[in-house]
């Protein structure tokens, strides 16, 4: 379906299901890939790497794998974007949507708002990643030529 024009019309329906898939998508990507460079690292994988903004550090070996894993993890979200999405200039909204769902869970999980300043820039890297590359993936499917011939007759007099 990549290539093709959509029409763009509110769909209440549509936009949650991508939402709900956006975010748990998102969160299995991440959790594979904390699992994964945890284990790597000598650190077992744990809900408060995802949902703690206290232990994120740049300064530290498991903020470290922290850090890596949302990087990686926003590469893939931009793929993400492109499978569900599949439009350029919705990109910035549901990457937003994404991180905002992140942050109120975040608060849950700790009981107030994140604080330190690691968190909030590793977040705006991450929001910044994923949407220009979910972007620029959209961008160039939307692009493609879109065929006008259906078959390839050659007319006989």
């Amino acid at each position: 379906m990549s290539g093709q024009f959509s029409y763009s019309r509110w769909d209440p329906i549509l936009i949650s299901t991508q939402i709900v898939a956006i975010q748990t998508t998102f969160y299995l990507s991440l959790g594979f890939i904390l699992f994964w460079i945890a284990h790597l690292f000598g650190y077992y994988a744990t809900l408060d790497q995802i949902f703690n903004s206290q232990i994120v550090s740049f300064k530290t070996s498991l903020g470290l794998v922290i850090t890596i894993s949302f990087i990686s993890n926003s590469f893939f979200g931009a793929l993400i974007l492109h499978f569900i999405v599949r439009r350029a200039k919705k990109c910035l909204d549901f990457t937003l949507t994404l991180f905002i769902i992140h942050l109120i869970l975040v608060r849950f999980y700790m009981g107030h708002v994140p604080t330190t300043f690691s968190w909030w820039l590793l977040n705006i890297i991450c929001i910044t990643i994923m949407c220009i590359t979910g972007e620029y993936i959209c961008l160039k499917s939307e692009l493609k030529a879109i065929p006008l011939l259906v078959s390839n007759k050659v007319n006989s007099l």
